[in-house]
């Protein structure tokens, strides 16, 4: 055995080897070869040379893995070590602290001195604990250095209770956390003395110019309020106030460099949640202790920045985030606690009110998140009503409960009048972003910092706007007058400064961002959520008037430009739920939304009317907001828009999209006037659809072959028609809540869409089928059409997606189409792609929701037609085309099918799917796994390089998903009703074979049953199944596990041998081989159950399990018999599935990750993060593997 001093001087040539990226790869893993096998050698030499390596004759690299060594020691093998040597260990590892308390000494080795003394004491426990406080007075009495490592052991101790360790089991951590509590009073004290002894000297020292050692006692203050922080989130608060901890780190906010650390410390307290017991009246003295010392500072800051006091730089500004942070903490946990002190309250609400108002947006934003808290914590929900209290405000006695529900109304009393204009005055101005605001602006908007593309951190414009709103909807339910005047003097302001300023596009700008405000508070005052006649009359008549006003001003502009036309329509459609309740005013817009439409130019060859063209199908989208909100307001004018709508058509002032839009609005409005009515809408707008669909001439001019789709894309009016003919088709079907039962096809087919969904879904496929089978005699730019847009790839890609352009239709892959276009301008590459994918999406989406509406659906269509439209060309399709194919269309015709019709149906189409399919992935998946590429024939044609493989992954795992996800449909409860439950006693169960039944009494009431009688379908489906383990996609397993549970239910329920062969064997042990993938960790615990299933009930009736199990490479005989003991001393499935994974684990040696990797998940370092790096850099680190607790830091 080498002697201390030589294997010393072995470890640290090997150490600066392993670090050497000099040193060749043979001698980088000999080296850490060489240092694992020291660490897991004799425990003593691994001390002893560890101990020798930290001292400072050695390298700082040498020294800090030295430390990491003896960490490890400590962690995991700490009690291999008998009580003196631990003792003795101990001893050495403080005695470290006092030899390293040294100026020249870097941080990062103080640093790991003072951790492993934390680690021991957390190894050993309360008693060595108390034995080592004195020690360290002792030490943090010795000087600056000494005490900042004492300071920084304090800081480490408690690390485990804040951050998980999963090294430290539940018992332990009681007992840690059982001993520092109890340790309190000596540590909370020894912290408090630190602060102030050391805050003084730096003082003292700075004034004498003693810098040098002015920065000691300043570090030291640093690693004090880094340990205080450790106990912040956890020490009872009382202690912490009793110890003086909460005044001198309220003292420090005054120091600017420990302010930010102290804050910190009051950031962590503040959201502490307030105890039931006899100490809630020592915590409400503590937590009032803190409202004083953050709004003293508030108040200073406030001061300072309202006035002309003195210059703020960006260091104040950044502290008064931090307070800001802490003060909204604080309102949002416990301002109960000073509910009782009007003075402190109403203070406190005024403070938080000005840091809403501030013109730094981080301020406001912080500000923004405790009103948010406030009103959701007192209103619950945004519900809005004109109460009958007399200042407008909710008075609902009958919603509070208890004293908690006072203290919040109680609270929310203190919101007054004024509070709530000011809230609403500033979330109005901050609608807008800085980007849309021009030099200049005259209202006042400059001096605002407002929402900009480049602030960090609080996520994008659309979030941020959305808490703005909800603000508003709550401040609107509260003071619903208030809000209505505020709102609308604000856009009566906005209009005039259009109507007579002097920048229109600055004040278009402010008045687009006022339409959402607008919408929010009149849906919250009229939300209907209570009766609105319920309120006080008199409270009811105001808001009449005001939003009357409003409505005449509105319908007074004269406005033709198609920006300005486009947001009053917007504006008139956000009046929606006032014209609820009050109709009179119905008629008004409708004939002014009418009057916009029909301003607007209407020539469409002219590309500079675009934005006219947008602004039409704006006003036509108006039209069905308006129908939502209003609901049954518009049903004494359908006839008049009926009519108008015929007008414009015979005119030709109508384009077909904005037909399909005034369309769908109508097809609202009939879903509030019953089904009669809604029958008689669908059929005015259907029925000349229908007829246009029936004719054969069209289909056959077109899409009989190759060059026919050529001169369809020729023809783009007509191929626009067909675009805007389809999707009004999906429109209808969604528009008209159809629902199984709901229309009889029979008696009403014009009025029904159904008979139209074959011609929806011939049309959609075949012109894919069409594309891809001649692919090679399409002219260049539709072949370009067929290949994969920029968009997509860059969904693929999870690189963001691009931004619609306005009059674009997205898809779910972020592509999108243009629905101005009306066919007048040649199509290019894009429009031709874009029209292609609608046209299919479409098409699918409307066979996929007429399935819903069941037995006459499924008799009125010609299976043969639909199999053929389908599944022709299925070997030719791309897999995101598969995809599309299986989600929007099969999986709803599987689950809607009724179950005598599966033998017609579900074959014919299933059929062709699992079988190529399964091929398809299992090459794809083999080229992956193997070569580290999938191959797939989306990406055909386009050169490959690191997006490309990523692109094709991404591609292969979603199509494996999806047809993963039909098997799971395929099993679920409500297609296989007729399958048995099995026992749940958890007993091996030895059927009888007289009970067990053929596959076939399952083919009818089981789903699963049914594909696996069709062997057609039960091979490729199995195949996938099986396959689908050995593919490295937890997602795609915890899908496909439902699918063999049912395919084992059935194996133990039926005499059927080659079933039972098949789950006995091979699914058994693919299930094994999965669950050695450690991406199969997240569905592990259901495959050890379906194993334990497969053991108990299969293994009397066939052989298999147990050859499978034995021939695992570490189990012997033996192993099997005491894990079939086992299984019948207990009852309990949950104990079984635990005899079953343990036996899987001894049977593999470990082998099997998903069951390993539940053991190392959620490791955590033993350094807290925290939100922003208000503690010294970490130390360098050597990178070692899986590294845990405290061995981790380094």
């Amino acid at each position: 055995m080498e002697d201390s001093s030589s294997a010393a001087n072995n470890v640290a040539r090997a150490i600066v080897a392993a670090l050497d990226w000099n040193s060749s790869p043979d001698a980088r893993k000999a080296a850490v070869s060489y240092l694992e096998s020291i660490k897991a050698g004799d425990i003593r030499v691994l001390a002893n040379t560890s101990f020798l390596l930290v001292k400072k004759d050695w390298s700082s690299e040498i020294r800090l893995h030295a430390f990491k060594m003896l960490q490890h020691l400590v962690r995991l093998r700490w009690e291999e070590l008998n009580s003196a040597e631990r003792r003795n260990f101990a001893n050495v590892a403080v005695d470290l602290m006092s030899e390293i308390a040294n100026p020249c000494e870097e941080w990062a080795l103080k640093s790991q001195t003072a951790a492993l003394v934390a680690e021991i004491v957390r190894r050993e426990g309360l008693n060595l604990w108390q034995e080592l406080l004195p020690s360290l007075v002792s030490i943090s009495n010795s000087g600056p250095i000494q005490a900042e490592l004492v300071s920084m052991m304090l800081r480490w101790l408690p690390e485990d209770i804040t951050v998980h360790n999963e090294d430290l089991e539940g018992d332990r951590r009681r007992l840690l956390l059982r001993g520092l509590t109890q340790s309190l009073p000596e540590i909370l004290p020894l912290l408090y003395t630190l602060l102030e002894r050391h805050f003084g000297a730096a003082l003292s020292e700075a004034g004498r110019q003693q810098m040098d050692i002015a920065k000691q006692h300043a570090a030291t203050v640093t690693a004090t309020l880094n340990a205080i922080n450790a106990y912040a989130e956890w020490a009872p608060l009382p202690d912490l106030a009793k110890s003086g901890i909460i005044h001198g780190c309220g003292f420090l906010l005054s120091a600017p460099d420990f302010r930010l650390h102290a804050c910190e410390f009051f950031k962590l307290v503040s959201p502490r949640k307030r105890p039931f017991d006899a100490s809630a009246s020592e915590f409400d003295s503590a937590i009032s202790n803190v409202f004083q010392i953050l709004m003293n500072v508030s108040k200073d800051f406030l001061y300072k920045s309202s006035s002309s006091a003195g210059v703020i730089d960006e260091s104040e500004f950044e502290f008064a985030e931090y307070v800001c942070e802490s003060m909204v903490s604080l309102g949002s946990s416990n301002l109960q606690c000073v509910a009782g002190d009007s003075t402190i309250l109403s203070l406190y609400l005024q403070q938080m009110l000005g840091y809403f108002q501030h013109v730094r947006l981080a301020l406001h934003y912080q500000s923004l998140l405790f009103w948010l808290a406030l009103m959701r914590d007192s209103g619950s929900k945004p519900k809005v009503v004109a109460a009958a209290a007399g200042d407008g405000s909710v008075n609902n006695p009958g919603s509070s409960s208890g004293q908690a529900d006072n203290e919040k109304r109680k609270i929310l009393n203190y919101v007054n009048d004024d509070i709530c204009s000011t809230i609403l005055d500033v979330s109005f101005q901050r609608m807008l972003k800085r980007e849309k605001v021009l030099p200049g602006s005259a209202l006042s908007l400059e001096a605002l910092e407002l929402w900009s593309d480049d602030f960090e951190g609080k996520g994008d414009f659309s979030q941020y706007r959305s808490k703005l709103l909800e603000l508003i909807r709550f401040v609107a339910s509260n003071k619903p007058l208030i809000a209505a005047t505020r709102v609308s003097e604000r856009i009566v302001m906005i209009i005039k400064s259009l109507l007579h300023g002097s920048m229109p596009a600055q004040d278009l700008a402010v008045m687009e961002s006022m339409q959402l405000a607008l919408e929010n508070v009149a849906s919250a005052v009229f939300d209907g959520s209570n009766e609105f006649a319920g309120g006080s009359s008199e409270i009811q008549l105001t808001l009449c008037r005001i939003f009357e006003g409003l409505l005449q001003q509105l319908l007074s502009l004269k406005w033709t430009e198609p920006a300005l036309v486009e947001v009053l329509g917007h504006y008139l459609d956000a009046l929606g739920p006032f014209l609820k309740y009050f109709p009179d005013g119905v008629g008004g817009v409708i004939n002014k939304l009418f009057e916009l439409l029909t301003s607007l130019p209407f020539a469409i060859k002219d590309p500079s009317t675009n934005s006219a063209r947008h602004a039409r199908l704006q006003i036509c989208s108006s039209f069905i907001r308006m129908a939502k909100a209003a609901d049954k307001s518009l049903l004494p004018h359908m006839k008049g828009i009926a009519d108008t709508m015929a007008y414009l058509q015979r005119e030709g002032c109508l384009l077909r999209g904005e037909h399909n839009l005034l369309g769908e609005a109508f097809l609202v409005m009939a879903s509030a006037a019953g089904v009669q009515q809604q029958q008689e809408v669908l059929a005015w707008l259907l029925e000349p659809l229908s007829k246009q669909w029936t004719q054969p001439e069209w289909q056959n001019a077109y899409l009989s072959d190759p060059a026919g789709l050529v001169r369809l894309c020729s023809e783009t009016q007509f191929m626009w028609s067909i675009f805007h003919t389809v999707t009004f088709f999906e429109k209808a079907l969604k528009r008209s809540g159809i629902r199984k039962g709901n229309l009889n096809l029979q008696n009403s087919s014009t009025a029904n869409p159904t008979p139209l969904h074959p011609m929806a879904s011939h049309l959609s496929v075949d012109v894919a089928s069409s594309l891809k089978s001649v692919t090679q005699a399409l002219p260049g730019e539709i072949k370009a059409a067929m290949t994969m847009s920029d968009v997509e790839r860059t969904s693929l890609l999870g690189e963001g997606n691009t931004k619609l352009s306005k009059g674009a239709l997205g898809f779910t892959d972020g592509s999108q189409i243009d629905i101005n276009k009306e066919g007048y301008a040649e199509p290019n590459e894009t429009d031709i792609r874009n029209w292609l994918k609608c046209i299919r999406d479409s098409g699918y989406n409307v066979l996929g929701l007429s399935t819903t509406i069941g037995d006459s659906f499924f008799k009125c269509l010609d299976i043969h037609s639909v199999a053929l439209a389908l599944m022709e060309n299925m070997q030719s399709m791309e897999f995101r085309h598969i995809r599309q194919l299986v989600h929007s269309v099969l999986i709803p015709l599987v689950k809607f099918c009724p179950s005598h019709l599966w033998e017609v149906w579900l074959e014919k189409l299933l059929y062709p799917l699992f079988f190529h399919s399964q091929q398809a992935l299992s090459c794809s998946w083999s080229s992956l796994l193997h070569e580290g590429r999938a191959k797939v024939p989306d990406i055909q044609g386009i050169l490959s390089d690191l997006k490309v493989e990523v692109m094709e992954e991404k591609l292969l795992r979603d199509l494996t998903r999806e047809i993963c996800s039909l098997l799971s449909v395929l099993a679920s409860p409500g297609l296989n009703a007729g399958l048995p439950s099995l026992e749940q006693s958890g007993h091996v169960s030895r059927m009888e074979t007289s009970s067990l039944k053929d596959l076939d009494a399952f083919a009818s009431n089981s789903m699963v049953g049914f594909v696996l009688k069709h062997k057609s379908l039960a091979v490729p489906a199995l195949q996938i199944s099986l396959e689908a383990f050995k593919w490295t996609d937890g997602e795609a397993v915890t899908k496909v596990s439902t699918f063999c549970g049912a395919v084992v239910l059935l194996s133990i329920s039926t005499n059927n041998v080659e079933l039972r062969e098949f789950v006995s064997k091979d699914l058994f042990s693919s299930i094994i081989q999965g669950l050695a993938l450690e991406s199969n960790a997240i569905i592990s615990s259901d495959l050890v159950g379906l194993c334990r299933e497969i053991f108990i009930y299969l293994s009397d009736r066939d052989p298999a399990p147990r050859q499978v199990l034995l021939s695992l490479p570490c189990i012997t005989p033996h192993d099997l018999l005491a894990f079939e003991e086992a299984l019948t001393k207990t009852s309990s499935p949950k104990e079984q599935k635990q005899h079953m994974r343990s036996l899987l684990l001894l049977a593999t040696g470990n082998k099997l990750k998903a069951l390993a990797a539940q053991k190392s998940v959620n490791v955590i370092t033993n350094v807290s993060t925290r939100p922003r790096s208000l503690v010294n850099a970490p130390e360098t680190r050597v990178d070692e593997g899986d590294v845990v607790g405290l061995a981790a830091i380094l």
